[in-house]
């Protein structure tokens, strides 16, 4: 028997108003993404996917998958969506370029720009451009502009662009882009850089970018010529450090006898809190902070923490290393920030660890603390303020005023 509530959790309007509602919770501030996010039948861009997994504010849903099950494409969280809209301040009348082809958040741009504004979305597989123009047109959104290209290019043709959204994960920052960005454009960006990903709101300064807002998020890496990478370092089977430049040369013998020698534990006595912007100040401290990542089973052995399964920022001196950890300390409000260390300069490196950890409590504990440019090749030739990363076609810099 189907009852009233059973019929209820299954309409798609009732469902849509529920993610709404818990958007606007912590994520959508404007009533303009609201209202977007209240009309668009998000379960027409996930055909065959169960309605309640469609209206699910934090879950994306795979659209296609390579041969050993990564996913190559996916309709994106809708939270995710929603915060980098809120990023992207689209206006009615705005001209935009989306990099990467849902369907679903060119429905919502085209929401947010109005008749009088234009939606151009690219792809790169033909297979995810075709897939968008029917669930667009099945959704009432012909007016999106859907082509298969490398997003490397752009879209010459239609620029001008008053904002560019890109939903892939990229790795720089292609000279096409900012060429078609009109002089008070936007760009929304999953920039990896330093071995994380943040989604940066980027305008224009002069030649080159500067961040008007970031946050954290991740996306299906970026294909075609901006394909990246990682540099990935065995410290045996069951320990890599990943890192997105080359290998320094890093003492991997002496790394891998620190690992299963002593370790020591120092506390900084500040708080452990916004853990992705104390990982941003800390990789961004030192020319090179790689990544400890090893399994499951060197934790159940008490060689590391939890942490490093899903990636751990970690300093090296020579054959020593330490990485951040916490435990709860009423004291500093909850949570307290410290480190392990290994090897023959264990002291030295936990020490300066530490250092990092009570500065940024000190001075930069905050949402958008750091300043993010980014600095395209033959541009006015002014040096990068503070750390940097060369990318192919420029350089990424971040500085802590």
């Amino acid at each position: 028997m189907t009852t009233t509530s059973d019929q209820r959790v299954q309409d798609p309007a009732v469902l849509r108003a529920a993610m709404v509602s818990e958007l606007r919770e912590d994520t959508i501030a404007s009533e303009a993404v609201a209202a977007a996010f209240s009309v668009v039948p998000r379960h027409l861009f996930a055909p065959g996917e169960p309605l309640e997994v469609v209206y699910e504010a934090n879950t994306p849903l795979v659209t296609k998958t390579g041969p050993d099950g990564t996913a190559l494409s996916s309709v994106s969280a809708a939270h995710i969506q929603a915060v980098m809209l809120e990023q992207a301040e689209i206006e009615p009348g705005m001209r935009v370029l989306e990099i990467g082809s849902g369907g679903y958040n060119a429905a919502l741009i085209a929401e947010l720009v109005g008749a009088e504004g234009s939606v151009t979305s690219v792809d790169i597989d033909p297979e995810i451009a075709a897939r968008a123009r029917v669930c667009l047109r099945s959704a009432g959104y012909e007016r999106v502009r859907v082509l298969q290209a490398d997003a490397e290019y752009g879209v010459a043709e239609h620029a001008p662009y008053d904002r560019i959204i890109v939903t892939v994960g990229a790795w720089d920052i292609p000279p096409a882009w900012i060429e078609q960005l009109s002089e008070r454009g936007r760009i929304v960006v999953p920039l990896r850089f330093a071995g994380l990903s943040r989604c940066i709101a980027f305008d224009r300064s002069g030649p080159g970018l500067v961040s008007h807002s970031y946050c954290l998020g991740g996306f299906v890496p970026m294909q075609g010529e901006g394909t990246f990478t990682e540099t990935v370092v065995p410290i045996n089977g069951e320990a890599t450090l990943r890192l997105d430049g080359p290998d320094s040369g890093f003492d991997v013998p002496a790394l891998r006898k620190a690992m299963h020698g002593p370790k020591i534990e120092r506390w900084s006595g500040a708080a452990f809190d916004l853990p992705d912007e104390l990982e941003l100040f800390v990789v961004t401290s030192a020319p090179q902070v790689p990544f400890l990542y090893a399994s499951q089973q060197l934790v159940d052995h008490g060689v590391f923490t939890p942490a490093v399964t899903y990636g751990a920022a970690v300093l090296v001196e020579g054959g020593s290393f330490a990485y951040r950890t916490k435990r709860e300390n009423e004291d500093t409000g909850g949570w307290e920030s410290g480190v392990f260390a290994y090897g023959a300069r264990a002291e030295a490196v936990a020490g300066r660890y530490v250092g990092l950890l009570r500065r940024w409590a000190a001075q930069y504990r905050r949402r958008g603390a750091a300043r993010i440019e980014y600095i395209p090749t033959g541009g006015d030739g002014a040096a990068p303020v503070g750390w940097y990363a060369p990318k192919r076609h420029g350089v990424v810099a971040v500085s802590w005023p």
